[in-house]
C-alpha cells in the first residue's frame, strides 16, 4: 500500500497526432524498455498493458513466476495490485450512489452507528465521500500497525471504533495524509447497504460484469490457480521468494488480484466513463459519479515542474489528480511486501497504462521508470535514461538507509556484554488500540511480542538506558524497531514507545503511534 509518491512522477505531454502517437508505442519498443528494467532492476517479473482511443496496444508478461521456477509471466498472470483496489472500492460506492441507496453526503455514523473519530463533531459530521479522501485530520497511516504484517485478529469492529485513539495532526478536511483504514470503513459501508460481502459485491457487481473474470478479492479462489505470481524482496542485494501479503481485513485499501488482461476491461471501463460493452450499450456506473471521482477533493502541494507544466495535484475519490502540459492525468499505485502496481489513465487522449510485478524495492522503480520512458516517447519529449536514474536512486536510497541502520546494530553489537536489570522489564504493556504486548524471557534472551498481530514477535537488544533495538522475526519487510522505556520516581517500569530504526520503514509500521502502558 506504500509508494503513493511515485504518482507525483508520472509524466505526460502533447504529441502532434494521433497517429504518430500509436507509431512511436509498439511491442518491440515495449520488450526493450521491460526487459531493460526487469534486468538492471533485479526484478522477478512483471507485466504491461497499454490501450489507446479503445484498441489494447499490448498486453504482455516478462520474466517469470518466481525466482526458483522458469515458469514466464503472461498477460494473464494474477499479482496483488494493493492500493489499485481503492478505486474499486470508490467504484463501487459510486453504483450504490447511482442506484439512489446513498449519498456520497451521507454521514457514516448512520449507516454505521458505532463508527467514532477523535472528536465529536469529526464523529457527526464525516461523511462517505470523506472515507476515500485522506483528510480525516489523522497522521500518515495512522493504525495501519493493525495490517501490517499480516496475520493479526483485527476485525471490522475494532477498526471502526479505533480512530478514537488518535490525535489529529491537522485539522479535519484541510490536510492531506494517506490511510488505510478509511477504507475499511469505506468498505463495511457497501456491506451494511448491499447486504452483500465486500468481496462479494466487487466480485459479482464490477469484476464478473466486465469480464475480469480471472480478478478476485483475496487469493482464496486462486489457491488452486498456477497462474499466479509470488513475491519477492530484495535484501542486502539477494532476491528471495516472500509470503503473500494476506489479510482480509484490510481488502478494501487493498486486497484486489488481477492481470494485464483483466486491468485493460477496467482501464477502458474508466477511460469510457463507465460505460462498457461491444458498442459501450451498457453503463456500470453515471458520467456524474465519474466526474466525481476524478475531481479534486484534498489538494496536494505539489513543486512546479517546467518540463511537464504541472499546476495542481490532489486526490479524488480513490485516485490521484494532477494536470501535465494541459492534461488531466488520473493514477495510482500500489505496494504491499514484494509486490507493485501501477495505474495511469489521461482521459481526453483515450490512453491508459497498468504495469503489476512481483519484487519490492526495485519494482517501484520499475513502474515509475518504464511508465515514464513509454509516456516521453509517446507525447514526444527528450529521451532521459530513467532506468539508470532508477538504478542510481535505488543505490543512493539503499546505501543511506542502510547506513543508518547499520548504526545502530554495529552500536547494539558493540555492548553485547552490557550488563542490565532484565527483571524489569519483562511484563505486560498495553495500548488502546493495538491491545497487548508481553516483554518476556526466552531462555535468556529478551523478548517482545503483540498479543494480536504474533508476527511482530522479536528479540530485544541493549542500545541505551532504556532504549532497546528490536529485532523481529518477521522479515519480509524492513521495520525493525527501537523501544524506549520510561520509568517513575521509584526507578519501576511504567511504559514504552516505540519507533522504526531505518528511516525509510514503510509508513504503514506507525509505531510512533502506540501508548503501551505496564499493566502488570
Amino acid at each position: 500500500m506504500k509508494n503513493y509518491k511515485l504518482i507525483l512522477f508520472t509524466i505526460l505531454i502533447h504529441l502532434q497526432t494521433s497517429q504518430k502517437l500509436v507509431a512511436q508505442i509498439n511491442v518491440p519498443l515495449v520488450d526493450s524498455l521491460m526487459g531493460a528494467a526487469i534486468s538492471k532492476l533485479n526484478v522477478v517479473g512483471a507485466a504491461i498493458a497499454i490501450v489507446k482511443d479503445g484498441e489494447v496496444i499490448i498486453q504482455k508478461g516478462y520474466g517469470n513466476l518466481d525466482i526458483g521456477s522458469q515458469i514466464k509471466t503472461n498477460e494473464q498472470t494474477n499479482f496483488q495490485i494493493a492500493s489499485n483496489s481503492k478505486s474499486f472500492t470508490a467504484t463501487a460506492l459510486a453504483i450504490l450512489v447511482d442506484e439512489g441507496k446513498i449519498t456520497w453526503e451521507d454521514k457514516v455514523k448512520d449507516h454505521i452507528p458505532e463508527f467514532k473519530m477523535y472528536n465529536d463533531y469529526v464523529t457527526n459530521n464525516m461523511n462517505i465521500a470523506d472515507l476515500l479522501t485522506h483528510r480525516s485530520g489523522l497522521g500518515l497511516g495512522a493504525g495501519d500497525l493493525m495490517l501490517f504484517p499480516d496475520g493479526g485478529n483485527f476485525t471490522v469492529s475494532d477498526v471502526v471504533q479505533v480512530f478514537q485513539h488518535f490525535k489529529p495532526v491537522s485539522a479535519f478536511r484541510t490536510q492531506f495524509d494517506y490511510d488505510n483504514l478509511l477504507y475499511i470503513v469505506a468498505g463495511e459501508v457497501i456491506h451494511r447497504v448491499s447486504g452483500l460481502s465486500f468481496a462479494n459485491f466487487i466480485e459479482n457487481r464490477i469484476l464478473n460484469v466486465i469480464d475480469m473474470k480471472r480478478s478476485s478479492v483475496g487469493r482464496k479462489t486462486l489457491l488452486q490457480d498456477k497462474n499466479v505470481a509470488y513475491p519477492h524482496s530484495i535484501t542486502s542485494e539477494k532476491t528471495k521468494k516472500i509470503n503473500f501479503f494476506e489479510d482480509e481485513l484490510s481488502a478494501p485499501a487493498g486486497g484486489i488480484y488481477s492481470n494485464v488482461t483483466d486491468m485493460t476491461n477496467w482501464m477502458l471501463l474508466l477511460l469510457n466513463r463507465g460505460k462498457y460493452g461491444e458498442n459501450l450499450e451498457s453503463s456500470l456506473f453515471s458520467i456524474e459519479s465519474s466526474k466525481r471521482m476524478w475531481t479534486i477533493h484534498t489538494p496536494i502541494a505539489t513543486d512546479e515542474s517546467k518540463r511537464y507544466n504541472t499546476n495542481f495535484l490532489g486526490y479524488g475519490l480513490g485516485w490521484f489528480l494532477t494536470d501535465m502540459k494541459g492534461h488531466l492525468v488520473v493514477s495510482h499505485t500500489g505496494f504491499v511486501p514484494g509486490m507493485h502496481s501501477t495505474v495511469i489513465l489521461v482521459p481526453d487522449l483515450g490512453l491508459g497504462i497498468c504495469i503489476l510485478n512481483n519484487t519490492d524495492a526495485g519494482g517501484g522503480a520499475l513502474n515509475h521508470s518504464v511508465t515514464s520512458s513509454i509516456l516521453d516517447k509517446f507525447f514526444g519529449l527528450n529521451e532521459l535514461p530513467w532506468v539508470d536514474m532508477g538504478v542510481k536512486f535505488l543505490s543512493q536510497n539503499a546505501s543511506k538507509t542502510d547506513e543508518e541502520a547499520k548504526k545502530v546494530w554495529t552500536l547494539v553489537d558493540s555492548l553485547k556484554q552490557t550488563r542490565f536489570e532484565t527483571e524489569k522489564y519483562i511484563g505486560t504493556y498495553s495500548d488502546r488500540w493495538f491491545g497487548d504486548m508481553v516483554v518476556y524471557l526466552k531462555d535468556t534472551d529478551l523478548r517482545i511480542r503483540s498479543v494480536r498481530s504474533p508476527k511482530l514477535d522479536g528479540s530485544m537488544h541493549f542500545y541505551q538506558k532504556d532504549i532497546f533495538a528490536i529485532r523481529w522475526d518477521y522479515r519480509d519487510m524492513n521495520c525493525d524497531a527501537l523501544a524506549t522505556f520510561s520509568r517513575d520516581e521509584k526507578g519501576n517500569v511504567q511504559s514504552v514507545k516505540m519507533k522504526g530504526i531505518s528511516p525509510d520503514i514503510d509508513f504503514s509500521f506507525d509505531f510512533q503511534d502506540l501508548d503501551l502502558r505496564k499493566i502488570f
